[in-house]
């Protein structure tokens, strides 16, 4: 008994350790407008490389009006700077007008292979003077392919910087989209000199409804759709509980806490899905909400399912000695959820390795195959135990006890 305590405790306070970590990666992340903090380039081949964002975006609407972003869908450069190192300005002269070159491109995800020499089989993405004969690209500059299908892109957009000065603005401007796809913004530096050079600012991704991602549009659909749902199941299960009050059994309150759960739940999620679709980022304290209430819901529905299975409110007037096990597979697997559910909308999961990710979705996959398990074991044994009971002793008057003991 004290080795399988001990155990628990170890799974509760891994666990509970997951949910800390989950929480301490919230950032806003996710978010149609995608902020650079002072964040460096990286290098990759023989270029200087950052990720600007990517979004699902939907064509603009031919109707759209040029005086206003209704039916317009665009990527928005706001305020965007670009900062390089004291050292980089050394060798420049500062009388001279061009000194350094950050490109920011726009492409859709099928025309990725037209970054680079890759479609020439050579792994350079910066045109040097060799390249330049063969592929009639400018020295210097990243190559690009057009694509004959839709003249313009992949878009390229130059920012400059001039003489000695560290700092550049890039000038604010709008880049419409005409085309339903995915869309990826890179900004890009072939000059070794700017090594070390640093961006902030914002983009600003809008689809032609409102600043929602293109895959996630459809979630506020859905939760419209289930929020009503809820309150028409929600106004059938009042009545029904006031009309048959005399022989409702506590079975039937933790039905009806399920319901308002999961009412709550969608509302929620449909006021989130809302408001990020008019502000363009994630609020964050309905965020935390909504995922605390899907995984209270889980939780709960899992473990009604539990105990009914088991024969409680039914034919058992209580758990025995198991009540204390199947509070603690709902306690771990609710603080198991929230972590999973905190980092899938609030935290940027592509800065998490496979490794941390792997402890945060398997715990949720094994607690579920557990659940499952364990309710249909106990179904049959219940099923079986109610049939020798009928099949050898009078019509039921009262509850019956069946054994869940292994």
């Amino acid at each position: 008994m004290q080795q399988r305590r001990r155990f628990s405790e170890k799974w509760l306070l891994g666990f509970c350790l997951g949910f800390v970590l989950a929480f301490n990666s919230i950032i806003h992340a996710g978010a149609s407008i995608h902020e650079y903090r002072n964040e460096p380039f990286t290098t990759q081949s023989d270029a200087f490389f950052f990720h600007g964002g990517s979004e699902g975006l939907y064509a603009s609407q031919p109707k759209s009006k040029d005086k206003t972003n209704k039916g317009k869908s665009f990527i928005r450069f706001d305020s965007v700077t670009f900062v390089r190192t004291k050292e980089s300005t050394n060798n420049v002269n500062e009388m001279q007008q061009n000194t350094g070159l950050v490109e920011a491109i726009i492409l859709e995800i099928k025309d990725s292979k037209k970054i680079g020499a890759s479609f020439n089989k050579h792994d350079a993405i910066c045109c040097t003077p060799i390249l330049s004969k063969d592929l009639s690209c400018k020295v210097g500059e990243v190559i690009i392919q057009n694509n004959p299908d839709n003249p313009g892109w992949p878009k390229r957009i130059k920012t400059f910087f001039e003489g000695k000065n560290e700092v550049v603005n890039m000038p604010p401007l709008s880049v419409d989209i005409n085309s339903t796809g995915m869309y990826y913004l890179y900004f890009m530096i072939c000059d070794p000199q700017l090594k070390g050079t640093i961006i902030k600012g914002r983009t600003i991704w809008r689809n032609p409804e409102g600043y929602l991602p293109g895959k996630m549009a459809p979630l506020m659909t859905f939760f419209g759709f289930m929020s009503l749902a809820y309150l028409v199941l929600g106004l059938v299960w009042f009545l029904r509980f006031v009309k048959f009050w005399k022989d409702v059994i506590q079975l039937h309150y933790h039905i009806s806490a399920v319901i308002a759960l999961g009412m709550c739940e969608v509302a929620l999620w449909y006021f989130e899905y809302a408001n990020f679709n008019s502000t363009g980022s994630r609020p964050v304290g309905v965020t935390l909400w909504a995922v605390s209430f899907t995984a209270v819901k889980k939780t709960v529905s899992r473990l009604l399912l539990l105990v009914v299975s088991m024969g409680y409110g039914v034919v058992r007037p209580t758990l025995g000695g198991i009540t204390s096990k199947v509070l603690l597979l709902g306690l771990i697997y609710f603080v198991a959820s929230e972590a999973l559910g905190l980092v899938e909308h609030l935290g940027n999961i592509n800065d998490f390795s496979d490794k941390t990710k792997l402890i945060l979705v398997l715990p949720v996959t094994f607690l579920d195959a557990c659940f499952i398990l364990w309710i249909f074991s106990s179904l049959s044994i219940t099923l079986e135990k109610l049939q020798v009971t009928f099949l050898f002793q009078p019509p039921f008057s009262g509850f019956v006890t069946v054994s869940n003991e292994p």
